[in-house]
């Protein structure tokens, strides 16, 4: 650790705080974090974690989660600018709008997502969970929200419901084409290629495998040494792994494959967030109240 990141430890014992981190932050922010995961990984850690004083590293959205989740502690996000394309891409409005063209249909809301659109749906999922999410509903039909391209995944996988995708998408994701993906295998022609569903219809049906980035993860550190994997996420993804799978290779799917919101985090954010407790996350309660009982379903299910 350099000197300003033995000073951010140092503020988080003192503060009892505990520092969370996505795995698309930056490697310098990711090495500070007591935990390091994805979304919803972080938000249950830090439902479970005796400190009251969680700084999230990541995007608006996740720390909302992670104040939904735990209402009673602080929830500091130290980049208060960080927010998320895809999760501002769907209001409530646009909900309750679907709920009236579909009266019969359950909302299947992505965790991806604000707090005000939790609150709306039904029940959340995630990348990982989404389609036995979508199985378990006794619907027939589901409205999938915000992200067209998960919702086309999880119809694929569960034909026999019929699944009214919204619009939405993730723009770093969603930019990834066949020819992307024609490239990087002629490149690396001895690597499986493994994508996030976030990813089109089209390049995930390309893959060798897809998943969430726990997934992915997963399956690049518990392949043999030696093993090549085209990585189709976030470059953070790709950056990990060659700290945490160095015996394998790994090579990213596209160039620019890369989050800004993400990258927003700085060292000296986190620590000015912890010292100042900025910006404190605040959620009006009945939403928020709304807002848990859809992800306390998932939870239940998943």
């Amino acid at each position: 650790m350099n000197e300003l990141q033995r000073e951010i430890r140092e503020i988080a014992d003192e503060k009892k705080a505990l520092i969370l981190a996505h795995y698309y932050q930056t490697m310098d922010v990711q090495e500070i974090a007591d935990v390091v995961g994805d979304s919803f990984e972080l938000a249950k850690r830090a439902s479970l974690a005796e400190q009251n004083v969680i700084a999230l590293c990541g995007v608006r959205f996740m720390a909302e989660s992670v104040k939904i989740l735990s209402p009673d502690k602080t929830v500091l996000l130290p980049a208060p600018d960080a927010g998320c394309p895809m999760a501002d891409m769907v209001t409530p409005e646009d909900v309750l709008r679907l709920r009236r063209e579909h009266p019969d249909a359950a909302v299947v809301c992505y965790v991806n997502s604000s707090a005000a659109v939790k609150a709306v749906s039904d029940i959340c999922c995630t990348s990982s969970s989404a389609e036995r999410i979508v199985r378990s509903l006794p619907q027939k039909q589901v409205i999938f929200v915000p992200d067209q391209n998960l919702g086309a995944y999880v119809a694929s996988r569960v034909p026999e419901k019929e699944v009214f995708p919204h619009s939405g998408y993730c723009p770093i994701h969603h930019a990834v084409s066949e020819k992307d993906v024609l490239a990087a295998k002629s490149a690396h022609t001895e690597a499986r290629l493994l994508v996030h569903p976030e990813c089109p219809p089209a390049v995930v049906a390309m893959a060798d495998g897809v998943g969430s980035t726990a997934y992915i993860l997963k399956t690049v550190e518990a392949a043999p040494d030696g093993e090549s994997f085209i990585i189709g996420t976030e470059t953070g993804v790709v950056e990990r792994l060659r700290a945490t799978a160095p015996g394998k290779k790994t090579y990213l799917l596209r160039d620019r494959f890369v989050c800004p919101n993400m990258k927003k985090t700085t060292l000296h954010d986190v620590k000015r967030a912890l010292e100042r407790f900025e910006e404190n996350i605040m959620l009006d309660e009945a939403e928020m109240l709304a807002a848990r009982a859809s992800l306390k379903r998932m939870i239940e299910v998943a």
